[in-house]
């Protein structure tokens, strides 16, 4: 059984929900990212976008895992989709982390039904290795249910579409 973690970060809760279903279902670890800022209501969207704009990386601190991060055989990172980038707090975990990573996933959520696939591309410049699997989901819609299984089932292939 490979060992697998998922790292998200979440605004509004819809990618916290959608990776804790993910987790849930692969039986592994789940750890949300912090970066301490308060990003509530409409100054905090504008903050949220201007952050990602600049490709600024704010400070997420150390997470704790069971494993060193080098150990986990997959690590799934959740972000939503800032001003057609990922989540400044994710991009911070990349710069900090991401050669760490022997593997990665991607699960990005939008709020519109732009794709935003451009935003792998952007997140596999702080890996060792381009991602294996990923998808973008708008949640609450007709689909995203469709979708997560087939990441899900992705992930569980080992990274291969079916």
């Amino acid at each position: 059984m490979p060992y697998i973690l998922c790292v998200y970060y979440s605004r509004t809760g819809h990618t916290e929900k959608l990776v804790r279903e993910i987790a849930q279902e692969l039986k592994c670890e789940c750890v949300k990212l912090d970066d301490g800022v308060d990003r509530s209501g409409l100054r905090g969207w504008l903050r949220s976008g201007m952050q990602a704009m600049a490709r600024q990386v704010p400070d997420v601190g150390e997470i704790k895992t069971v494993l060193p991060l080098n150990a986990y055989d997959l690590v799934v990172i959740g972000t939503p989709v800032w001003a057609g980038r990922c989540s400044a707090p994710v991009r911070s975990f990349l710069k900090k982390y991401g050669k760490q990573l022997r593997r990665v996933a991607y699960l990005v959520t939008r709020g519109s039904d732009v794709r935003y696939e451009e935003v792998f591309e952007q997140m596999d410049l702080y890996v060792t290795a381009p991602h294996v699997h990923a998808v973008t989901i708008r949640p609450q819609t007709v689909g995203s249910t469709f979708w997560r299984d087939e990441f899900v089932s992705a992930i569980r292939n080992g990274g291969k579409e079916r």
